[in-house]
């Protein structure tokens, strides 16, 4: 029997991490979902929303791990679309934020499907607010921006260098490769001891935080054993960090905290 429904794609943001953090609009997406095609950052606890007939494939997108190309992605939600009807690719944080959400719209597109999009909350921001970090704070930031380490071609993005030469709160994603690279181009600018914190697996119960120096980050990372999936904020507003807001719900070994005895925070 040929298929009667329309092809089409849907982009969705996943969230930072906490599966409560979904929106509304994204389980219902899911609920409605022909096909799923998910990221290893996104929290496998949404796929429950799906219903049990729709189709579920991973597709990987992480860093030194085995995943599909975006050619080969692409040519997925193209193929799946026209077999299947409705696709859901699902994404962590925000697609639209370094997660090339318009760019697979926009080769759906190119190959006669609807398209449309639905926002998740960015780890730039939810993360970081997970461990008390805002990315703004009055007398501290007036602006923040959000920057990627790398470029497409795997070098290190100039954006880094222009926000060492700003007082402006710098949220660095997909940076922890780099990190000793970023805190050279950071200290030549005069930021060594700017205050500066890493975020893994912000929003989850497992996260962690180190929070220094700029010129402290890699070993404090190291001692930590820090991973992926990291954010680096670097800023003054790194100073109001606490697991204050997770005690509550976590265990005492649940949330580590490392922070030199040298690092003052601000009342």
């Amino acid at each position: 029997m040929p298929l009667t429904k329309l092809p089409r794609l849907t982009v969705l943001g996943a969230g930072p991490g906490d599966p409560e953090l979904l929106t509304l609009k994204g389980a219902r997406v899911l609920a409605e979902a022909d096909v799923i095609l998910y990221d290893a950052l996104a929290n496998h606890a949404l796929l429950q929303h799906a219903r049990p007939e729709a189709l579920t494939v991973p597709v990987g997108k992480r860093r030194g791990m085995r995943s599909h190309s975006q050619d080969e992605i692409n040519a997925l939600i193209v193929e799946y679309a026209h077999r299947y009807g409705h696709v859901v690719r699902l994404k962590g944080g925000d697609p639209f934020v370094f997660g090339r959400g318009r760019e697979e719209m926009l080769y759906a597109e190119a190959h006669g499907l609807a398209t449309d999009y639905v926002p998740g909350i960015s780890s730039a921001v939810a993360a970081a607010g997970s461990v008390g970090i805002p990315v703004t704070h009055r007398g501290l930031s007036e602006g923040f921006r959000v920057i990627t380490a790398t470029t497409a071609t795997g070098e290190l993005s100039g954006s880094v260098a222009e926000a060492a030469r700003s007082q402006a709160t710098t949220v660095l994603l997909m940076g922890l490769g780099e990190l000793d690279a970023i805190v050279d181009v950071f200290s030549r600018h005069g930021q060594a001891d700017t205050p500066a914190a890493i975020v893994q697996n912000g929003t989850l119960p497992h996260a962690q935080l180190v929070t220094g120096p700029v010129a402290e980050l890699p070993a404090l990372a190291a001692a930590a054993g820090i991973g992926a999936p990291a954010i680096i904020i670097i800023g003054e507003v790194t100073r109001l960090a606490t697991s204050a807001s997770l005690v509550a719900t976590l265990p005492p070994a649940a949330f580590a905290v490392t922070t030199p005895a040298s690092y003052a925070k601000v009342a």
